[in-house]
């Protein structure tokens, strides 16, 4: 019989292991090598603290995937070939499996409000360092917020099919025109990385790949073209929508018939870009979120559920 104190080693063992798989996940779909990785940037990408981070790039630096330099931080290397499975890094994230759970009873009204830590512990049976990284990534995303004294509270902002909606409008709005910025060009390593995720679903991921690596590959493809307008504004406001919508979107991820249309999709928005044919790609961009906003009407059940 385990110890409290071992469950409390390898729960955090298991955070530092899953956080650190994400991050390589998110540097293999288009971080150049030579990238400056910073705690901040990568905390606020992944809803956590800088602490777990700071672990998470120790881990990934000592198994070869950043280099190291004193006083400068951590710096990404080639990683071409390189998985979270060839590293040894468990991608299973306990954390990440109560975040959904937690999710899935706040949008069922099952969440009492305020909630203690102390219930939040037993009800999901968490390690403290577990609960504070679900509860870090929850505060961030915009969806609770500490109480002073006792617990915290739930917000029921963009527990509805319309919040979500107004999400992807506010993208319609912004995604296409960071496309035809003057400044715009896409690294070809990036475009490589991007096609290869998109495949890689087509050739059977869709079905196995958890509701979160849905979420984040859609999320890096996004950020991956809107970041190469040259015009650092764009990628911010993309972000910040990102981080706010995620508690409705893995539930759309349910219904996943439609992953093969957008893979294709997105990968003709890459053909346009890769032959410098912008106002093209910018208006098969605008086509493949109004066909996302189209089929949030026909999973409406799903997302009211």
């Amino acid at each position: 019989m385990s110890s409290a104190g071992e469950r409390t080693v390898n729960g955090k063992r298991e955070l530092t292991e899953g956080l650190a798989a994400q991050i390589l996940d998110h540097i293999r779909g288009g971080v150049p090598v030579g990238t400056h990785l910073t705690a901040q940037e990568l905390a606020e990408r992944f809803s956590v603290s800088r602490f777990p981070v700071g672990q998470a790039l120790q881990l990934l630096a000592a198994k070869g995937a950043l280099t190291h330099q004193r006083n400068r931080g951590y710096f990404v290397s080639d990683v071409k070939g390189v998985s979270p499975e060839s590293l040894g890094l468990a991608t299973r994230d306990d954390a990440s499996d109560v975040y959904f759970r937690m999710a899935d009873d706040h949008l069922h009204g099952r969440l009492p409000d305020p909630a203690s830590e102390a219930f939040l512990k037993e009800t999901y049976q968490l390690t403290k360092a577990q609960l504070n990284a679900v509860l870090g990534r929850i505060a961030q995303e915009g969806w609770a917020e500490r109480r002073p004294g006792y617990g915290w509270s739930f917000s029921p902002m963009l527990t509805t099919p319309e919040s979500l909606e107004q999400t992807y409008r506010v993208r319609l709005a912004l995604e296409p025109a960071a496309l035809v910025e003057p400044t715009y060009r896409l690294d070809p390593d990036i475009a490589a990385r991007c096609r290869e995720a998109e495949l890689r679903l087509l050739r059977g991921a869709i079905e196995t790949d958890s509701a979160d690596a849905l979420h984040e590959r859609g999320v890096r493809f996004h950020e991956a073209i809107v970041g190469a307008s040259g015009n650092p504004f764009f990628l911010e406001a993309v972000r910040r929508i990102n981080r706010v919508r995620r508690l409705l979107s893995y539930r759309s991820m349910i219904d996943r018939k439609r992953y093969r249309q957008q893979c294709e999709e997105h990968l003709q928005i890459l053909d346009l870009l890769e032959r410098e044919r912008n106002e093209e790609a910018s208006q098969a961009l605008r086509r493949h979120l109004e066909h996302t906003i189209g089929n949030l009407q026909e999973i409406r059940p799903i997302l009211e559920h």
